[in-house]
């Protein structure tokens, strides 16, 4: 006798009436939720692996006035995201979204935006840990892997990053195999882990230096370090400077593609998005303001341009060794969770994708382990794609700022596509439970120009003279991504990619649910 199919919750509902089943184990909060956008956005992570990008370019000037600046229109995409979000809670997020709104080829380019920003994000963070590490282990000297971490080169030190990136990254594919709960248990970890690490940080900072930079130079202090004229500060070298404030709040779109797994996706997804973002918005700038004031008289410009790992140096100077241990091991902690739930976001986003035929070998990266019901293939690629996208720099260390150009375009790109062809549809758009109302056109127009204009600047040239060295690949990046999904949509993909597929009624969907639960 054949069971009978049990009935759908609202969640299973809405994604049936989206055209999908219930593969993924729907078994996250909405702090679940919120706490994966808050983990990948990691204001310990992104705030001091570019620390440097903004003080070359710029100075004081484009961290403590260029960060709440930077971050009124970063909200603005947000929330035009969230509305979005609201209305079509899938894995696919905001690819799904430029399907249905735009048609398949909207939602071809912008999925493979998302996908090379994911990926990129994935990297950088996870290479930014790697760096961290490197400088803590050379501390003492040890000897790990097969390494010595005490050879003080160059490029050994550039090995040396890139073994431990690959470590990391294996292991947090592998905890993302492990299990979806665990990987939610470590997202709320990672919440609290963030949350005093600020504050200790802040205080150490405050507390223990016995010298302070002023208030003038910590919000009034201009420089560049940039190699380019000084005539082409406010237009160039400044704006280049906000890749600190646009790169470090990214991510916050992992709150949409984990909408199949959260209980009541329409509300908890959008409300995710949102204030992760705010949140680490106001404890990224008071963070910032810190570490700046603890800077050194005599030495803050050596030491703050030193490169990714440079707070780690500017830990030492201000409280010491001991304290500075303590600091870094706190912003390890903190990337390492980042990285993690990075890796989590991208399967998922991978899952859709292929779940529609997107990529090459689909039904592979689409399948979904029975015993855990985590997509594994599709973490393996997600893994794997980052690891490929970092190999630039094992010869070149300066590469690291191709890679935070690559993961603010790609998904800043895939952000605003959707709200672009929302805007497109006027008052034919069916709004969900969470919406901006009338604000809605004014808000999402500001957003998508806003976006324009930063796919441009982070493609130029980040520093100069212009060489080997300091050459930016993200254009290159970029145009392999465009010239690929343009090409392989002329060629082949147009004629059978109809963007998201329906895969059943409601009734053949719960059916299918039933079996997966038995």
């Amino acid at each position: 006798m054949t069971a009978e199919a049990e009935p759908l919750s609202a969640d299973e509902q809405r994604l049936a009436e989206l055209g999908y089943k219930q593969e993924l184990k729907r078994g996250w909060s909405g702090f679940s939720n919120f706490a994966i956008s808050f983990s990948i956005i990691s204001i310990l992570a992104g705030c001091f692996t570019t620390y440097g990008q903004a003080w070359l370019n710029g100075g004081p000037v484009a961290i403590s006035i260029g960060w709440p600046v930077i971050s009124v229109f970063i909200l603005l995409v947000a929330f035009s995201m969230a509305e979005l979000a609201s209305a079509m809670p899938t894995a696919g997020g905001i690819y799904y979204l430029s399907s249905k709104l735009g048609g398949p080829a909207w939602g071809w380019f912008t999925g493979w935006f998302n996908l090379v920003g994911l990926v990129a994000v994935t990297a950088s963070v996870d290479y930014a840990a790697a760096t961290f590490l490197n400088s803590t282990l050379s501390f003492y000297g040890l000897h790990l892997f097969g390494v010595n971490f005490a050879t003080a080169s160059v490029q050994s030190s550039l090995h040396h990053v890139f073994v431990l990136f690959a470590i990391i990254l294996i292991a947090h594919a592998l905890i993302n195999i492990f299990s979806s709960h665990l990987v939610a248990l470590f997202t709320q970890i990672s919440v609290c882990w963030h949350v005093i690490g600020v504050l200790v940080i802040i205080v150490l900072l405050v507390a223990v230096p016995s010298h302070h930079q002023s208030f003038g130079f910590v919000f009034g202090h201009r420089q560049n370090f940039s190699g380019f004229s000084n005539n082409m500060y406010w237009f160039y070298v400044l704006p280049l400077g906000f890749l600190l404030t646009m790169y470090t709040i990214t991510g916050y779109d992992a709150s949409a593609h984990m909408t199949e797994e959260t209980h009541n996706a329409a509300r908890s997804g959008p409300r995710g998005i949102v204030m992760s973002i705010l949140i680490s918005l106001i404890a990224g700038w008071v963070l910032l303001i810190g570490v700046t004031f603890a800077l050194q008289k005599g030495n803050y410009l050596t030491e703050a341009a030193a490169g990714t790992a440079a707070p780690g140096q500017i830990f030492i100077d201000s409280i010491g060794r001991t304290g500075a241990e303590l600091l870094l091991l706190i912003v390890i902690g903190a990337q390492l969770f980042c990285g993690m739930s990075s890796v989590t976001a991208n399967s998922r986003m991978i899952y859709a994708f292929s779940r529609d035929g997107a990529l090459p070998g689909s039904r592979i990266w689409h399948k979904v382990n029975k015993r855990t019901r985590t997509p594994t293939n599709a973490i393996w690629l997600a893994a794997g794609g980052a690891l490929i996208l970092g190999l630039p720099c094992l010869w070149n260390g300066s590469a690291y700022g191709a890679v935070t150009s690559i993961a603010t375009i790609g998904l800043y790109v895939a952000y605003v596509a959707p709200t672009f062809l929302r805007l497109r549809q006027g008052a034919n758009f069916k709004r969900g439970p969470w919406h901006l109302g009338r604000w809605s056109y004014v808000i999402g127009w500001i957003a998508v120009t806003w976006v324009v204009i930063i796919f441009f600047l982070f493609m130029l040239p980040q520093f100069g003279p212009i060489s080997r060295l300091t050459f930016n690949y993200a254009p290159i990046a970029v145009a392999v991504v465009i010239g690929y999904a343009g090409l392989t949509w002329l060629l082949s993909a147009r004629k059978w990619f109809t963007g998201p597929k329906v895969q059943g009624t409601p009734e053949e969907l719960a059916a299918i649910e039933h079996e997966l639960s038995a």
